[in-house]
């Protein structure tokens, strides 16, 4: 079963249409794709890690309304794949042979500090919050409050893995310092954490702190990183009240216009679920101005012939559609993904594929329905959870 597992591999996207499939389903009810317990980091290089997150499009020029002075922007390829593959959970990584230290989980726990400063996560929590000189400048702390399955450019902060990240879900004094170091870098941004359902606001010094993020750019790298890391460790929901709160002031206000495209390019596709990822781009296209010069709807022809045929291609598209969605991924609403086994012709479901690897790694074992060619099947698990105001499950 390993060799057979050994030979799928993933089907790099080569386009932004392959990338992002919000579009990919008419259906509103989408459930989120199952997590893949098959790897642990990207082995993009920092370098091009930095590239695909490197928000060129921060200093967007000020638009109007006149086509003649819209000056031509495009989609980041780079920026495309990488959030593709966060949402996909990092495919074709293969587990590290290293032994598993979990020492994002031991910093959390208050065990040991973060290096190379040497300082403790409760020592950050208690004495950095309001202290925003020191937030602003210093760059080796936020790969370990907001860890990933992918390098940062500390290169003394440990990747996360698999096994840590159901290790730290399971913690609570761990979640319970994340959730407050993320409530310290909301302040940080001028924005409070109004519950435990992730909903958000301004914060008192609010004008202060906008204007400073406004011209922070590297802030947006930040943000990024943090809004990838609350869906590792268990708090995917948190995202789109963020989002959605930056999409606000940021188009209906003007209080951070020039995170415009930053929040679209980069923070809405950090969120794994097409539908909440609809509904935030519907939102940003009905306050977008100009709105000719909105680059992330959908094709403007969905459905009958091609352009031949009276169809047109929306600002957001090349042209290129993606392969259209099978029935199982429109049930699920999953990313429109592929994989094809090494030297055979077969084509396999993301789901089928994913779930595999998690047998392959003894994870899932005695359940049924995913088909004579991959000798296993799925269970499911739910957990107790509430809704924030997107409708989406928050962990107890």
């Amino acid at each position: 079963m390993g060799n057979l597992v050994g030979s799928w591999r993933f089907k790099e996207p080569s386009t932004i249409e392959e990338c992002d499939s919000t579009w990919g389903s008419d259906s509103e009810s989408d459930e989120p794709a199952a997590e893949d317990d098959s790897g642990i980091s990207d082995s993009v290089s920092p370098a091009e890690s930095e590239r695909a997150a490197g928000h060129a499009g921060d200093s967007t020029p000020q638009l109007t309304d006149s086509p003649e002075s819209v000056p031509k922007m495009k989609r980041s390829f780079y920026a495309a794949r990488d959030l593709y593959k966060y949402r996909h959970s990092y495919p074709n990584f293969r587990r590290s042979r290293q032994p598993n230290e979990y020492r994002n989980l031991r910093f959390y726990l208050n065990k040991i500090p973060l290096v190379p400063d040497g300082i403790y996560i409760e020592e950050i929590l208690s004495k950095w919050r309001g202290d925003y000189d020191k937030l602003e400048h210093n760059h080796t702390y936020i790969q370990w409050l907001f860890p990933l399955r992918e390098q940062g450019l500390n290169f003394y902060a440990h990747e996360l893995t698999q096994d840590e990240i159901k290790e730290f879900q399971s913690t609570r004094e761990a979640k319970r310092r994340f959730l407050a170091a993320y409530s310290l870098m909301l302040d940080f941004y001028g924005v409070k954490l109004l519950d435990k359902s992730g909903n958000v606001a301004r914060a008192p010094n609010w004008q202060e702190r906008f204007q400073h993020l406004n011209e922070s750019h590297h802030n947006y790298l930040r943000i990024t990183r943090i809004l990838k890391s609350l869906g590792e460790l268990g708090y995917e929901a948190f995202k789109a009240p963020l989002v959605r709160f930056f999409l606000e002031e940021s188009l209906c206000h003007g209080t951070l216009s020039n995170m415009q495209h930053s929040i679209l390019e980069y923070f809405v596709y950090t969120i794994r679920l097409p539908a909440t990822r609809r509904r935030l781009l519907c939102y940003a296209r009905q306050h977008y101005r100009p709105a000719h010069a909105f680059l992330w709807g959908p094709p403007t022809k969905k459905r009958g012939g091609g352009a031949g045929a009276g169809g047109s291609v929306g600002a957001g598209s090349s042209g290129i559609r993606a392969p259209a969605p099978t029935p199982e991924q429109q049930r699920r609403g999953m990313e429109s993904t592929i994989f094809t086994p090494a030297g055979s012709g077969n084509i396999v479901s993301s789901h089928n594929a994913t779930m595999c690897h998690e047998l392959a790694e003894g994870g899932l074992k005695g359940c049924m329905g995913l088909g004579p060619n991959m000798g296993g099947a799925l269970m499911m698990v739910g957990a107790r959870a509430e809704r924030n105001e997107f409708n989406e499950m928050i962990p107890l």
